[in-house]
């Protein structure tokens, strides 16, 4: 079983690759999920929507995430509207989520500024 991570401990992580690695086995992404409230697994993704209060916060919040993740070279699948985007993550290299993925969501969190 892998080990779960705190928030503040992931979002101070980077990214690595992954060659060679498994991705997280559905226990171990619900145990991990534990650690970040908002987010969930949902059809081999772990995703979370945010909320805004018009399109230039969305669009604000869109440039700032991909700016950081940029830096991280792992990219989310973003479905962006006037006041909200779902971020989701997902590691095509372990046919899952790993790590990264959890790294992202923290720092995800970090650049909307505040928890569930």
């Amino acid at each position: 079983m892998k080990q779960v991570i705190g928030r503040e401990q992931l979002a101070t992580r980077n990214c690595k690759p992954l060659e060679d690695q498994r991705g997280y086995s559905d226990a171990e992404i619900e145990a991990q999920l534990a650690e970040l409230p908002g987010w969930k697994y949902h059809d081999g993704f772990i995703e979370r929507s945010f909320a805004f209060r018009d399109y230039y916060e969305t669009i604000a919040f869109v440039n700032a995430l991909a700016w950081i993740v940029h830096g991280q070279d792992h990219h989310p699948d973003l479905h962006v509207g006037y006041n909200r985007c779902l971020v989701r993550w997902n590691t095509h290299s372990v046919d899952g989520i790993s790590e990264n993925d959890f790294i992202c969501a923290a720092r995800t969190d970090a650049v909307f500024g505040r928890a569930a």
